[in-house]
């Protein structure tokens, strides 16, 4: 019987795109897609000497004040002008497509900009037609807003508008009124965007925050708890992850089924875990892809990332898939965040997170920049772009520095662009670019290229079972990846010290649990371990069982002959 292959986004690398900063084509100092289609074969050419990823996820393109990178939709079906035109996004699909590579748009269906035509129709008036596409209501007496909800990026969700006297509901930034996805109309239309899309060819969506389409329909208060900063006093019961955000995705779900080997990718904000699998279903009736915010937001301890990966392994349906990622537009980078304490680490530390991310059983999502260890860069504040680092300066809590333009070359202009930059480059573009690492066998950016390549050869990399290799040392995070009779383990040493794993590979991968938590010997104890890679040994090497040690930051993975 002729088993299906499996679906593209199982063993697929996603690379996450920020238009703005990838590849400026037309001098303006801004990413367009056209300085993305010049740079495509450097993601995939179909040989080594390329990065090797399957689909690209490009951040919003359509039209947008860019007030906040394009989240701020001011038309849905559009192109902004300052990334190209139509023709080139169709351009873009036709070579990505040659080449192989999936192309997923990025799509906010939660808010628009206080600039879309529909928000200024709306708020024009109480009883406009598109009055009821948002979310209005009286406020309480002295002007209080209807409810004591905090939006994301503090403050009050609702801002009164002098024009009408009510209030309107923003999960976000005042600029982003929330859609009200009540009304049949607003739901009509977004599916229509959703097939606008498609049926233009591309493979997919990130649905930007998926789990914030709905709020309670009584708009009944939050309870207190106690929390770090105003958002996180409350326990969000009424303002997110409402049981209708997740029936939407079921729609949407069935919506992508009929355009065979589309795939729906969802940001889910949250801080219960349980919401990224109610976005999941049983695995085959909604997201394809829920992104897990609790494993990207780990901090450089081996068993906190493993108890991240056998949380989810535990819990997430039998036909569903995980998915991992470490960087996005949104977060400090790796390369900065996982070695604040000692820089000299850095390096070694990233290619660990790198093997970490690429060899776990999900979809890994690489966010540019990250394959050449681009840190999160320092901008002085007269140099914000980022509306949450203006409005929380002093705090350090902007983005602008997980966004700075792509560090091509170490010539003026890092091979970016030939106009002044958006964004001010980072200093590290001297030094950490594509022209030098590629050159260097050592270099972060040959390490990502050799890793992907390997989880490309190996089934049981690409589509293989988990589970944790139990008695290693508690700085180590080990496991074994299983497919088609095919056996490999992944050691990752989190320490800078010398750790003995000896006694894992004696039993053949050592001491391991079972679906009930019960442990015992792996079979073929005796076979031979050999390197797959490795940071410190030669691929082919065997493996000494008696006496196997890893070097500090060692990463080693290897597989039964």
């Amino acid at each position: 019987m002729h088993v299906a292959d499996p679906p593209w986004w199982h063993s697929g690398v996603i690379y996450q795109i920020a238009v703005s900063s990838f590849s400026d084509a037309n001098g303006d100092g801004r990413g367009d897609l056209r300085g993305i289609i010049d740079k495509l074969d450097y993601l995939n050419d179909g040989t080594p000497a390329s990065l090797g990823v399957d689909a690209i996820w490009l951040t919003p393109i359509t039209g947008s004040p860019l007030r906040d990178f394009g989240y701020d939709v001011s038309d849905y079906r559009s192109i902004n002008p300052r990334f190209g035109t139509m023709a080139d996004f169709e351009a873009l699909l036709a070579e990505c497509h040659a080449r192989g590579i999936r192309v997923i748009m990025d799509l906010a269906l939660n808010h628009t900009s206080d600039e879309h035509p529909w928000f200024l129709e709306s708020r024009s008036s109480r009883d406009n037609p598109r009055r009821d596409w948002y979310v209005w209501r009286d406020g309480k007496a002295f002007r209080r807003p209807p409810n004591r909800w905090r939006a994301v990026i503090e403050s009050s969700a609702w801002t009164r508008d002098p024009r009408t006297g009510q209030f309107y509901y923003h999960a976000f930034l005042p600029f982003q009124p929330d859609l009200n996805w009540r009304n049949p109309a607003v739901r009509d239309e977004m599916f229509a965007t959703a097939r606008f899309w498609l049926d233009k060819g591309v493979d997919g969506f990130r649905l930007d925050l998926i789990n914030f389409l709905y709020e309670d329909e009584h708009l009944r208060n939050n309870p207190y708890q106690p929390g770090w900063h105003p958002y996180g006093w409350q326990r969000h019961l009424y303002d997110r992850s409402q049981p209708e955000s997740f029936e939407t995705v079921r729609t949407l779900r069935h919506l992508a089924d009929a355009y065979p080997g589309r795939a729906l990718m969802g940001e889910v904000y949250t801080d219960r875990p349980e919401d990224c699998l109610a976005c999941l279903g049983d695995g085959t009736d909604a997201l394809h892809l829920a992104f897990y915010l609790n494993f990207a937001t780990r901090w450089w301890h081996a068993r906190d990332y493993r108890r991240s990966v056998e949380w989810l392994e535990a819990h997430i349906p039998p036909s569903a898939w995980p998915c991992y990622y470490l960087n996005n537009h949104d977060l400090p980078r790796t390369y900065s965040r996982l070695s604040r304490r000692k820089r000299r680490d850095a390096e070694p530390r990233a290619k660990l997170a790198a093997a970490m991310l690429l060899t776990l059983r999900g979809t890994p999502i690489l966010y540019y920049g990250e394959e050449i260890g681009m840190p999160t860069s320092h901008l002085p504040r007269r140099q914000f772009d980022d509306p949450v680092g203006k409005r929380l300066w002093p705090l350090p809590f902007g983005r602008d520095g997980s966004r700075t333009p792509m560090q091509w070359t170490a010539e003026e202009g890092a091979g970016f662009s030939d106009g002044e930059p958006w964004l001010p480059l980072d200093a590290s573009y001297a030094v950490r670019n594509v022209a030098d690492e590629g050159d260097d066998p050592h270099s972060l950016l040959i390490w990502y290229r050799r890793l992907i390549r390997l989880r490309s050869e190996t089934p049981a990399l690409r589509e293989g079972s988990y589970r944790t290799i139990a008695g290693t040392p508690k700085d180590v995070f080990a496991y074994v990846r299983e497919a088609e009779g095919q056996q490999v383990a992944v050691f990752l040493n989190f320490s800078g010290r010398v750790r003995d794993v000896g006694r894992c590979l004696r039993a053949g991968v050592g001491t391991h649990q079972n679906a009930e938590g019960n442990t015992g010997p792996d079979a073929d104890a005796d076979r031979v371990w050999r390197v797959l890679l490795s940071t410190r040994h030669a691929a082919g090497e065997e493996i000494d069982r008696d006496a196997a040690q890893l070097d500090g930051y060692e990463v080693l993975i290897v597989g039964q002959a």
